[in-house]
């Protein structure tokens, strides 16, 4: 999807699924953050309207956000003017050497889809993060049945995109000199689960996750590399 279609849809952006989904995903990404990642100074790759950079600068980073659709931009100045928001392109991030110790990127690669793109974009999270620095990527998982269903139904998927497994992520950050740290498959509540059932919705996430060969087909994979 073209940066411009992006423009038309990032006033409506956060609202392609339930509040109370949204929440919880965000809420677990935020939690996962604060439990392995050093604090300091962030950079989301792919921020869209800002709303985990809003979260972890509220938590006490330093966060900046690289999009290249300037509507989702807009909508992340007016949530969150503490985030410094830049437009840029993954392949081509805009900072020095060295420059976090936070660099990650959520429902970001698949819209970069393009093999060789992914791999810069992943060496380049690499670049700017400093020696020992945390970069961390969470995307869709191929493995996962349900994407294909869901992505018809959002406004920000047209077709276009190309679900990145697990290896390709994992090679692309070895491949920039990073040290894989963690690599899982998380998350397991769907767009539909009514708000009155997210309670049970997450007990059955937390056993699936657990779960060996069943977690392999949860919604996420989640890979954290050390520069």
């Amino acid at each position: 999807m073209s940066e411009e279609t992006f423009d038309e849809i990032a006033t409506a952006y956060d609202e392609s699924m339930p509040a109370h989904v949204i929440g919880h995903y965000l809420d677990k990404r935020v939690r996962y953050v604060l439990e392995r990642c050093r604090p300091g100074r962030g950079l989301d790759v792919g921020c869209g309207t800002g709303i985990l950079a809003q979260r972890l600068a509220e938590a006490g980073y330093e966060m900046s956000g690289v999009e290249p659709s300037q509507g989702m931009l807009d909508v992340l100045a007016e949530r969150a003017p503490a985030v410094d928001a830049v437009r840029a392109y993954g392949t081509e991030l805009p900072f020095e050497d060295d420059a976090f110790d936070l660099v990650y990127c959520v429902a970001t690669m698949h819209h970069i889809a393009d093999p060789a793109q992914v791999r810069g974009t992943l060496a380049e999270m690499v670049r700017v993060a400093r020696p020992g620095g945390d970069v961390l990527v969470w995307d869709h998982n191929p493995r996962n049945p349900y994407w294909k269903r869901l992505m018809a139904k959002v406004p920000q998927d047209d077709g276009t995109e190309r679900l990145i497994p697990e290896a390709e992520v994992v090679g692309g950050l070895r491949a920039a000199g990073a040290e894989i740290t963690e690599s899982a498959q998380l998350g397991f509540v769907p767009d539909f689960v009514p708000e009155g059932m997210l309670g049970v919705a997450q007990v059955a996430e937390r056993l699936v996750e657990r779960t060996p060969l069943v977690r392999r087909l949860c919604a996420h994979n989640v890979v954290l590399a050390r520069a």
